[in-house]
């Protein structure tokens, strides 16, 4: 019996190992570095990682943009910090609540963590029922996270930490409360999940699409230099903007048109899309997601009441 028990802990033991998340920074401006994750779903197989993470290195510490998906993430972030400079981290700033990007808060509790105040009411109403979901997504990678709330109210204005000025924008096209991150001192914007980049976008908790694309606007409207989207690579120019306008057009106008046709779900998420998006990662599965989430908004535009015929 005992070396049928030592033979099941020795096959054990690679798997466990393999909990690695191997996080690498990236040094994408002065000061700045980006931890990029994969454009695919969750799945065991990442644990989760497929979220930009990022964190700036001021002369009064390090502010750490979005804790990632577990509390092993979190550690894994918080020991690349530790390798990349000598600086503290003084704060974590979290874009939004969905669990990729803030389920890795346990490693930051020494720290202020802040948040828009409606973010932080998603997190306490949504955040263990996310996490469940992940659990069951990506298994042990999640083993010992729990969910930790911020604790420190966001106000959308300016933030100056250790000479960055960091212009806070309180935005909703995502999730309802959604912050984007704008360093005037180098240029980058960090825009969360309000943008993303090659990869099919979410819309959970989306407010309507119209919504988004005022956001996407104010956003590309700054003098930014690069856009870091919260999933997706890094860009220079406008063409995530573009991408997601001509995404977001085209799914608004998809449902718009099948609601006035009259047909039903199952036909929605059967509909072909177009080639140009053939780049961008999980467009059918999305599409899939998108239209439960979204399409019986569109459905009741084109009902009428009986008593305002």
């Amino acid at each position: 019996m005992r070396w049928i028990l030592l033979l099941l802990l020795c096959l054990g033991l690679p798997a466990r190992a393999d909990l690695d998340y191997q996080l690498t920074p990236r040094q994408i401006a002065e000061d700045t570095w980006l931890l990029e994750g994969s454009t695919d779903n969750f799945a065991r197989g990442n644990g989760g990682n497929i979220v930009n993470s990022a964190f700036i290195v001021t002369d009064s510490g390090v502010v750490v943009i979005d804790s990632g998906p577990s509390k092993r993430y979190g550690e894994a972030l918080r020991q690349a910090i530790a390798a990349t400079t000598g600086q503290p981290v003084v704060e974590l700033l979290l874009t939004h609540h969905h669990p990729d990007h803030v389920l890795g808060n346990q490693a930051f509790g020494d720290v202020p963590i802040g948040a828009l105040a409606a973010t932080g009411e998603l997190l306490r109403e949504q955040g263990e029922a996310m996490a469940e979901n992940l659990y069951r997504l990506v298994g042990d990678w999640m083993r010992g996270t729990e969910v930790v709330l911020p604790n420190r109210v966001l106000e959308p204005g300016m933030l100056e930490v250790g000479g960055h000025r960091l212009r806070l924008l309180g935005l909703s096209g995502h999730t309802g409360a959604d912050l984007a991150i704008f360093d005037e001192t180098t240029g980058v914007l960090f825009a969360g999940d309000l943008v993303f980049h090659d990869r099919a976008l979410t819309t959970p908790n989306s407010p309507g699409l119209e919504v988004w694309l005022k956001d996407l606007d104010t956003l590309q409207a700054l003098p930014w230099k690069q856009v870091v989207p919260g999933h997706g690579p890094v860009a220079s120019d406008d063409r995530p903007f573009a991408q997601m306008r001509d995404y977001l057009g085209w799914l608004d106008g998809l449902m718009r048109d099948g609601a006035a046709r009259g047909d039903d779900m199952a036909e929605m998420i059967r509909r072909p899309i177009p080639e140009r998006f053939a780049g961008i990662s999980l467009t059918r599965y999305e599409l899939i997601r998108s239209v439960s989430h979204l399409y019986p908004r569109y459905e009741r535009k084109q009902m009428t009441r009986i008593d305002q015929r």
